[in-house]
């Protein structure tokens, strides 16, 4: 059934004739109990893909699972280790029985994996919330609703127990939990305008446009995500301008997520030709600022360190009672003097 390589575990599988139609299911139920992988890992590997048939990768954990199919999955390898309890720097905003609402800060990984085995958010609560909380979720992320980029800043909700974890993964699924982000881009993208000739663009009201593009992992470069024209998940952003900076050749934008794919802010934003300052990884050209932006402008852009993105509000119901809870978390400070640089900057 496997073979290994330098890199990974290949599995092959063959789909039994009474197995589930949908594929992370069936691939889920043919392989033995001691391969030790969940329907939730079968999951992700679909989505960065790892998996394939006759040569050809799919991207959807729900495509479509007939009998007889072999399907290649290529395991990559995974963090086995547990994750221990660490006194780190952790901003609590709000705690209760239930849940926990944290303001990440810039270079934290959420959660431990390859090449980030401690220093994480996950090491941080442990070492807060004890050894109990080690049983809420998989393992090696306890707790983990939702997910941060490592120099992405702002608001992330953590569940405590296993129903919080379960209700409120499920509003994100669903759609009725919502998060919004600010993110400093280069260029002015309105709807009027040409955004790289991307079509899957709509304006919307009160200044809002909404990009579409369904994202997988980039088969260029695997440290990328990538818009592609076919399989992939589904994603949708949904952006306005907030404010013009630096004469117009940097844009102050909020940004409202329909879906949660892996660096969708920063894919969607490259894709229609409006990256982030700082993105070192899909930002190349946005540190350039023109000559008309002023030579403070494009020394801050040019220095910024990370991508220039912040999760400033979050709500959600709460797992128990059911309340409506939102929470705001202001600017990061280095965010704070980016921008007010590139507002001096502005001149007509």
């Amino acid at each position: 059934m496997s073979s290994m390589n330098s890199e990974s575990t290949i599995l092959t599988v063959q789909i039994g004739g009474d197995a589930p139609e949908r594929l992370d299911k069936a691939l889920a139920r043919q392989l033995p109990e001691n391969a030790g992988v969940s329907r939730s890992r079968i999951a992700r590997l679909i989505r960065e893909g790892c998996v394939s048939r006759d040569g050809e990768a799919v991207f959807d954990p729900d495509a479509s699972a007939r009998p007889g199919d072999t399907w290649r999955i290529s395991m990559k390898p995974t963090y086995g280790g547990q994750p221990e309890a660490e006194d780190l720097p952790l901003k609590i905003i709000f705690e209760d029985a239930e849940l926990i609402v944290v303001d990440k800060a810039a270079g934290m990984v959420v959660h431990p994996g390859n090449g980030h085995p401690g220093g994480t958010l996950v090491n941080a609560l442990l070492h807060r919330f004890g050894e109990n909380f080690k049983g809420t979720g998989e393992p090696s992320r306890p707790g983990i609703v939702h997910r941060l980029d490592r120099d992405t800043t702002g608001l992330m909700v953590v569940a405590k127990t296993e129903q919080a974890l379960f209700r409120i993964s499920g509003q994100f699924s669903e759609r009725s939990a919502g998060r919004c982000y600010q993110a400093v881009v280069r260029g002015t993208p309105t709807a009027g305008s040409t955004f790289a000739g991307y079509p899957q663009i709509g304006p919307e009201a009160e200044g809002w446009v909404r990009i579409e593009g369904n994202i997988a992992r980039s088969r260029k470069n695997r440290l990328r995500m990538a818009v592609v024209a076919t399989g992939g998940r589904s994603a949708v952003t949904r952006i306005r301008i907030l404010e013009k900076l630096a004469g117009a050749s940097v844009s102050l934008i909020e940004c409202r997520l329909e879906t949660g794919r892996t660096h969708q802010i920063r894919v969607h934003m490259e894709r229609v030709g409006h990256p982030l300052i700082g993105d070192s990884l899909y930002g190349a050209g946005a540190r350039m600022l023109p000559e008309a932006a002023g030579e403070a402008a494009r020394e801050a852009a040019a220095q910024f360190p990370r991508q220039a993105l912040h999760a400033v509000s979050l709500h959600f119901n709460h797992p128990a009672s059911g309340e409506r809870m939102r929470f705001e978390s202001p600017l990061p400070d280095d965010m704070r003097r980016l921008v007010t640089i590139l507002r001096s900057g502005a001149h007509t």
